[in-house]
């Protein structure tokens, strides 16, 4: 296979379910997609992969019917169909889990699950039938949820599967799984497989959108690989050698996923002696000399996470010492942690790390204003420069620096958050889950900007 050749594997005989030939779409101008093509069988399990901003939402979006397309025909049973909206993709048959949750937080789980397809008579809801209705689905899927319990009170986790059951209880034809593992655990990871394959059993094809190329060889039957926004490789879904898979992603050669490093350690920077919340976690010690990267893990549910707020003083800690270069610290709030150089970079970069509506010069500059001002005025000249300094120095793709933050891909989105703390000369950085959510591509050079900022 070359960059410019499709590669496809053996397996057009089987029945088209529906099918994408050169699908067209830009964004002020800018393609996003350029002839893309996708092609799924009926009862198949079809991983969709690429780079973030290679087009994959944007083209499942556009067979859902929440994007229009610009060009190119979409086949289903083999005839030209049009899809202007998602009613039109539910007449055929067609549901999509988002990436973004799309829930209506004020209502229950099973509201949500039957939003829009109630069970009643006489023009009326029947409110007890959709709870039971809802609580044997969940029970079929072996998901611990209440129906009745409000959306607004679920952990992200939990709300993820409330998307899920919604989209198998509607699923017909086919089922679009954008990125549905991002926030589960091991666990529920598993769970959400059992229901891809009774899916597959019941002759429902599946489209999986992931990054998690682990998680779709143990699901996927067949896998497309979108690159700025065109098809390069259509074929068999590998089960143990990705090389080729990550070739066609990124274009190139990785041969250092994990970049080496000469480790010179200096003084300690961060010490945590017995820190501990609550039953939250107990007697959390290590040190963290400059110039070293430690890492801290666990499973879900160990507390990395908890830890990291702690020291943060995002959620305080209500025992044991922080010093900061051989410094007690009393950490009481995230304002302690920054004028003590702390930086928290969170896993939920979107909720908590970034303002997405905003520009990405207004993103970095926003942890230290007082940096950009003039006679009592933010200095904009100063902020562009300072902001066109960062997006050289980390290497972020926007086409300028008014470019708002949401419309970047997620690697390049964390890497404004990194611009953000290094911007308030941040001096000892928490990264929580730094890659999730972004491309073998991006993870790359996440790893290679941690090594160059031990090393500065």
């Amino acid at each position: 296979m070359t960059d410019s050749t499709v590669s496809r594997a053996s397996g057009d005989s089987q029945q088209q379910l529906v099918e994408l030939r050169q699908i067209e779409k830009s964004y002020g101008g800018v393609p996003v997609l350029k002839k893309a093509r996708l092609a799924v069988g009926a009862g198949e399990i079809h991983g969709l992969v690429g780079e973030n901003g290679a087009g994959k939402s944007t083209l499942v979006k556009t067979l859902a019917g929440e994007v229009p397309g610009e060009g190119g025909e979409i086949l289903w049973l083999g005839t030209p169909v049009k899809i202007h909206s998602r009613a039109d993709a539910d007449h055929l048959g067609i549901t999509m889990i988002h990436q973004e949750l799309n829930l209506a937080p004020h209502l229950t789980v099973a509201e949500n699950i039957f939003l829009g397809h109630e069970p009643g008579r006489w023009g009326l809801v029947d409110n007890q039938r959709e709870v039971d209705d809802a609580r044997a689905s969940l029970q079929q899927l072996e998901f611990d949820l209440d129906p009745r319990a409000p959306v607004r009170r679920l952990s992200p986790a939990q709300a993820q599967l409330v998307e899920i059951a919604r989209a198998v209880v509607r699923a017909r034809r086919l089922v679009i799984m954008d990125e549905p593992t991002s926030s589960l655990s091991a666990r529920e990871v598993a769970e959400l497989f059992g229901v891809v394959r009774q899916l597959k059993a019941q002759g429902v094809a599946v489209i999986f959108v992931t990054h998690r190329l682990e998680e779709l060889a143990q699901i996927a039957d067949r896998v497309t690989v979108l690159r700025d926004g065109e098809t390069v490789h259509e074929g068999a879904m590998p089960r143990h050698d990705f090389g080729g898979l990550i070739r066609a992603m990124v274009g190139r050669e990785l041969k250092d996923f994990f970049p080496p490093r000469a480790f010179r350690p200096g003084d300690v920077a961060l010490e945590v002696d017995r820190l501990g919340r609550g039953t939250d976690f107990f007697d959390v010690t290590f040190a963290v000399r400059k110039g070293e990267i430690v890492g801290l893990a666990g499973l879900v549910g160990a507390g990395r996470t908890e830890v990291a707020e702690a020291i943060f003083g995002a959620r305080p800690s209500d025992r044991g010492h922080i010093r900061v270069e051989g410094k007690e610290a009393a950490i009481r709030s995230p304002r302690d942690a920054i004028r003590r150089g702390l930086a928290l970079i969170t896993e939920d970069r979107k909720r908590t790390g970034l303002a997405m509506n905003l520009p990405l010069a207004q993103n970095i500059t926003l942890a230290d204003l007082r940096a950009i001002v003039r006679r009592g005025l933010l200095d904009l000249d100063q902020e562009e420069k300072m902001a066109r300094g960062f997006l050289d120095r980390l290497r972020i793709r926007a086409r300028s620096t008014t470019q708002k933050v949401a419309r970047l891909s997620g690697g390049n989105q964390q890497k404004v958050v990194l611009a953000k703390w290094l911007f308030r000369r941040a001096r000892v950085l928490i990264f929580d889950e730094p890659t999730r959510g972004v491309d073998v591509g991006a993870k790359t050079e996440i790893y290679g900007l941690m090594n160059e900022l031990a090393e500065s």
